[in-house]
């Protein structure tokens, strides 16, 4: 399997930055990714779904923070402070992932590209566009638009 960092060569290769969550790997298409950050402090946001855990001032522009733990239905991280942040952008607005850790920009044959598992939850199918196949686990793939779409069936959690 390739999975190693390499120059965006033809069409045919994909490149995510590759990040953690509870252990789990997930990569986030590189073009949509503006920033990565280390942690920063959060201000709660009063009466906001439970997947945001707030806003937090990025070079004085205001980015809404989604926790990545909740919105994959994960148990809270055991330090919110820890969390590192993924910049993404939606409709002309930033939006920071929360992430436990951050790997490299991996450029992947799209060839490689596999479906989801139909053993992967409803939740996760719904957030991720397939998978890739590392040497030592598998690379979910996510899409960040269904991420930020926080509807009423996310908010049932």
């Amino acid at each position: 399997m390739t999975n190693a960092s390499l120059p965006m060569d033809d069409g045919a290769r994909c490149g995510l930055v590759s990040v953690r969550v509870n252990g789990q790997a997930f990569g986030v298409p590189v073009l949509q990714v503006q920033d990565v950050i280390a942690p920063t402090p959060i201000n709660r946001v009063p009466l906001a779904p439970p997947e945001v855990a707030g806003s937090l001032n990025l070079r004085g522009r205001i980015v809404t923070a989604v926790d990545m733990r909740r919105r994959l239905g994960m148990p809270d991280r055991e330090t919110p402070q820890a969390a590192m942040s993924v910049i993404v952008e939606r409709g002309g607005e930033l939006y920071a992932l929360l992430i436990d850790d951050v790997g490299d920009v991996l450029w992947l044959s799209q060839a490689e590209h596999e479906p989801n598992p139909v053993t992967l939850t409803a939740a996760w199918r719904d957030l991720c566009d397939g998978l890739y196949r590392l040497e030592r686990e598998l690379l979910l793939v996510l899409n960040v638009e269904r991420v930020l779409s926080l509807t009423p069936a996310s908010l049932a959690a």
